[in-house]
């Protein structure tokens, strides 16, 4: 049997959320409940081997900062190190899963597996999905080959890179968009239908580096998103300038294209020093690039992603103030 350890880590959101009556699917609390207490409600848990818990943070998921991705990114590498663990699960809140995720792709680039998991109903419901979620993580981290960032949800799982919340209410809420997901969990089996997302970049070593040694959250890029709109006007863009943002995200209509006000004042903030990308608000399909484009795409990655690479790219060529 495959009896190597996987350590939880939990960092708050719905599935650590209690409500004041079970029927109450969206009158709750979110991370209230210990992830040890999470996980002692589940009695098959260890049967596939030993299982250490942590809490890394108690957060309702539409506050996480920077703070609680420093002190994550510190324990998953600190987890990753010890030859006797051979996954990780992260415990997460539903609204920003999808921008942790890929934070610690590109941060922790692990070699072993990284699974968020989540729920869309408290602890405290009278079907709660977090459980089963939970375990179907447990076997994804425990898989031989399994290996990078992953999310696993109602049964499927995602890359970090292409995962992204689509539902406001539905327990299954995340899609992986036309690429489709790398899996199910089916049982406490794994069927794959791609291979693992993995990818090692020496590129943003620098950015790694800073955040290793705790960079403040205070120094970290500023980087915003701004949508492209019918009559958007450039007052937006020209405040942030103002305010002395670093980067932009556009979330730009179709294949990235822009009001002609809008892209007027992003091609002069551009041309100020500020870094300026080019995402869509669709949410399948990415930005084609064209040779006279002036503006740089996003490479397939959505607003949220987009601006999480770019803070780093920032952070990497040293512009964090």
């Amino acid at each position: 049997m495959f009896c190597q350890t996987v350590v939880i880590l939990g960092m708050g959101g719905t599935i650590a959320g209690r409500s004041a009556r079970p029927s109450d699917n969206i009158g709750y609390m979110a991370a209230q409940v210990d992830i040890a207490e999470l996980a002692a409600a589940i009695p098959s848990l260890t049967d596939q081997g030993p299982v250490i818990t942590e809490q890394v943070a108690q957060i309702d998921s539409k506050d996480m900062d920077f703070s609680a991705w420093l002190r994550l990114a510190a324990r998953v590498n600190h987890f990753l190190a010890r030859p006797d663990v051979h996954g990780i699960v992260i415990t997460h809140g539903t609204d920003t899963l999808e921008e942790t995720a890929y934070f610690l792709h590109r941060v922790c680039q692990p070699t072993k597996p990284v699974v968020l998991t989540c729920a869309m109903r408290p602890a405290t419901a009278l079907v709660p999905d977090g459980p089963q979620n939970l375990l179907d993580a447990l076997t994804v981290a425990r898989q031989p080959d399994a290996r990078g960032v992953l999310a696993v949800c109602a049964g499927t799982i995602h890359s970090a890179r292409d995962v992204q919340k689509v539902h406001t209410y539905k327990l299954d809420a995340f899609s992986s968009g036309d690429a489709g997901p790398l899996g199910y969990v089916e049982e406490a089996c794994v069927r794959l239908l791609r291979t693992w997302q993995f990818e090692q970049d020496l590129t943003l070593q620098a950015a790694i580096k800073n955040i290793e040694n705790q960079l403040a959250p205070t120094e970290w890029p500023r980087v915003e998103i701004i949508t492209n709109y019918v009559g958007v006007s450039s007052a937006v863009v020209n405040a942030l300038v103002a305010c002395g943002v670093q980067g932009l995200v556009v979330a730009a209509t179709g294949n990235g294209t822009l009001h002609h006000a809008l892209e007027s004042a992003l091609l002069e903030a551009q041309l100020a020093g500020v870094k300026v990308v080019r995402a869509t608000r669709c949410l399948n399909g990415r930005v084609l690039p064209r040779p006279d484009d002036r503006l740089p795409d996003s490479k397939g990655l959505s607003p949220v992603k987009a601006r999480v690479e770019l803070i780093l790219q920032l952070m990497t060529q040293g512009s964090a103030q």
